[in-house]
């Protein structure tokens, strides 16, 4: 196992990396798993190998398959009164649930697919690893064949397959990962945070305060959230949008995409995909743009999703950001390093 340098332990603070590495190794061990319900027995034995088994007597292994890699591409407009002009119709590109390990075909799909989309940045909600008591070298492996690929503005935060450790090499590959922290990208004098924060799930090393803790009231604080779980709590801290993942829409759904296993406690069934609204702050759950445990999807597609922010609805108008413009981006708590962006993405 990798060891984590003390910059890391720094910016998640002791008290969370000690809990962090303690429960990581618990689930090495297979002493702890993460499912709830049935799934709550992966300690024991596979339910998703028991899971795939039905798949494959039932001749359906091959349409499943095929589902996983079926990306769709979801277009979700976001009305944010307090949005600076610079940034009307600017376009953030999310990947959720990677998963990336899962099947050879996936990360080589969402690179033909990400590359002819436009978009002026990208975020990503978390899960690069699928099976979490298996080695993670392959799953890093494969989002280092994928960062070359993604918008140079860009950041990441972690899910609940993902242990501390891949935040270095990923980060020296240049993927910037949040970690209860905050980052300004800034434009023509005027600016917007995004705030990520880590596992809310399984590892509960989340600080929601301490990300927003260096955003100003009156501007615009973009949360990335691995599991929209925390949609309570991120509304009443003044939260504007939250991005998350980690439901996967429910992967394998009866027809008209009713999920039949649920894996958000305290959600609605709203929050499992799609948009919702929480007072006056604005939700986003991805049905995830990989896949987890079992190589299929039905009735359920993977999704790459570009939120596109408005200060208003467009009503016929057609405003991008300026893409021939530079952008700025300040690490705010508790980083304080700035790195260049850009405006123009593929």
């Amino acid at each position: 196992m990798r060891p984590i340098p003390e910059s890391i332990r720094q910016r998640l603070g002791d008290e969370k990396t000690q809990k962090r590495l303690q429960i990581q190794e618990k689930l090495k061990q297979r002493q702890v798993s993460q499912g709830l319900g049935l799934f709550a027995m992966e300690r024991f034995f596979s339910v998703n190998a028991c899971v795939g088994g039905i798949i494959s007597l039932c001749g359906m292994k091959k349409r499943g398959l095929s589902n996983i890699l079926d990306l769709r591409i979801e277009q979700h407009e976001v009305i944010l009164p307090g949005l600076p002009a610079s940034f009307e119709g600017f376009r953030i590109m999310q990947l959720a649930d990677l998963h990336c390990d899962l099947d050879a075909g996936m990360i080589t799909r969402i690179r033909e697919v990400i590359v002819t989309i436009p978009h002026d940045a990208v975020m990503l909600t978390g899960d690069y690893h699928n099976k979490v008591s298996r080695p993670f070298d392959l799953s890093i492996e494969e989002m280092l064949r994928l960062i070359p690929h993604l918008h140079p503005l860009r950041f990441a935060v972690l899910g609940n397959h993902d242990f501390l450790e891949k935040v270095p090499p990923l980060e020296n590959a240049g993927l910037p990962f949040l970690l209860n922290e905050s980052a300004a990208i800034e434009r023509e004098g005027s600016r917007i945070w995004i705030c990520g924060i880590d596992d809310p799930h399984f590892f509960l090393t989340h600080d929601l305060a301490q990300a927003r803790s260096g955003v100003p009231a009156n501007e615009i604080s973009i949360l990335l959230s691995h599991s929209p779980e925390t949609y309570r709590e991120a509304a009443t801290l003044g939260y504007d949008l939250q991005l998350s993942g980690h439901t996967h829409g429910g992967q394998i759904c009866a027809p008209g995409g009713f999920p039949i296993y649920r894996n958000a406690p305290g959600c609605r069934r709203e929050h499992l995909s799609g948009s919702w609204r929480e007072g006056k702050m604005i939700g986003y759950t991805s049905r995830g743009t990989g896949s987890a445990g079992v190589p299929a999807r039905f009735h359920c597609p993977p999704e790459i999703t570009i939120h596109t922010l408005r200060s208003s609805p467009l009503n016929g108008r057609q405003m991008h950001a300026d893409a021939s413009a530079p952008f700025y981006l300040t690490k705010g708590n508790p980083r304080n390093d700035a790195l260049p962006g850009s405006g123009s993405g593929g």
